[in-house]
């Protein structure tokens, strides 16, 4: 196995460490934190960016390579095993600190796992994929993600109508809450206006955001019969540190950067240097390249072993956990992004 296809193992590092959590109290209950917001963003301030891109035969081999997406499909019972694990010891008489740590750390696997692998495989034509997607989407609640994101997201991007993209000088705290009720109520309007379109009302079975809230009840309803209010409380707790977490990767990924208009009064097409790009190593493989998000948006549908990264690409100074890190300090990210957003503006 090539070094290539062994960093992305580096996921496995989220579960493990999270297993520590629920198997320990006190301290070692924030094992993930330790891992994710302390050693990564550490290690990646002295570990050098990786711009380096497959090309030609090494390409078209990692593309048709099923090791890539097999690693994807096993994150579905991997992220279903451990919220199980989770619903089925948060109750335990431990204390609130031991508590507070697994809930983080349940946290975390939705946002890492359920969110962002369900984002992999919601850009996926198969709809086999898909619904591995959507039932990874599910373990946070935010299967509207996928509409949204797909048909809103990707079309407005830099542009005043999509919510997911952070104002220059915005704080994160008010850029949460825009995005997340933003987005959520794009994905209606998607579904309906999809709607019409095949002739079939607002509220009709067709309708994903219909789909998804019946899953969403049925859910709940599963979680609440089989743990009790107490399960289904920790649950959301769960869910929303999973969601924070998008919004907040959300909000570092275009960060002031803006489509123009043309004499036409038609915005510019989506390019690279729409979107902030992070070459980090480490964030790279345990977010399944996430962080080259440049070409991500460049090229939608293509595959994350094959993301690329290029020269007009605007680049973070360091990786999503610091990142993500920085932006929880409004004033210090706004001193180190503002004069790079005003350079990309340029490019």
């Amino acid at each position: 196995m090539t070094i290539d296809k062994i960093k992305y193992l580096g996921i496995f590092t989220l579960p493990v460490s999270v297993a520590v959590a629920f198997l320990n109290v006190g301290v070692l209950a924030y094992t993930p934190v330790l891992v994710f917001f302390f050693l990564v963003p550490i290690f990646e301030l002295f570990l050098a960016p990786d711009y380096s891109n497959k090309e030609g035969e090494d390409r078209d081999k990692a593309m048709k390579d099923i090791y890539y997406d097999i690693l994807l499909y096993l994150m579905v019972p991997l992220q279903f095993g451990f919220l199980f694990w989770f619903l089925s010891i948060v109750g335990d008489h431990v204390s609130a600190v031991t508590k507070v740590g697994r809930i983080i750390g349940m946290g975390l696997m939705c946002g890492v796992i359920g969110i962002n692998v369900g984002h992999e495989l919601g850009h996926r034509l198969n709809k086999f994929e898909n619904l591995f997607g959507d039932l990874l989407m599910l373990t946070s609640l935010e299967n509207h993600f996928v509409p949204y994101h797909n048909r809103g997201h990707h079309n407005n991007v830099g542009t005043p109508k999509d919510p997911a993209t952070a104002r220059m000088s915005e704080p994160l705290y008010f850029f949460w809450f825009r995005s997340q009720l933003g987005s959520y109520f794009q994905a209606w309007q998607i579904e309906i206006n999809r709607m019409k379109i095949m002739k079939k009302g607002a509220l009709s079975l067709k309708n994903k955001m219909v789909q998804y809230s019946l899953s969403h009840l049925f859910f709940l309803v599963l979680i609440y019969i089989q743990f009790d209010w107490v399960g289904l409380t920790y649950f959301f707790l769960a869910a929303f540190i999973g969601i924070i977490l998008l919004e907040t990767v959300n909000y570092i990924e275009h960060y002031g950067l803006i489509r123009v208009k043309n004499n036409k009064g038609k915005y510019e097409r989506v390019r690279r240097k729409h979107s902030w790009n992070s070459d980090h190593v480490l964030g790279r493989a345990i977010l399944f390249e996430l962080s080259r998000h440049s070409d991500h948006h460049f090229k939608a549908d293509r595959p994350y072993q094959i993301l690329e990264s290029r020269e007009d690409s605007p680049c973070m100074p360091t990786g999503y956990p610091g990142m993500m890190l920085m932006a929880f300090v409004p004033p210090l990210f706004f001193k180190v992004m503002n004069p790079r957003v005003k350079i990309a503006r340029e490019l």
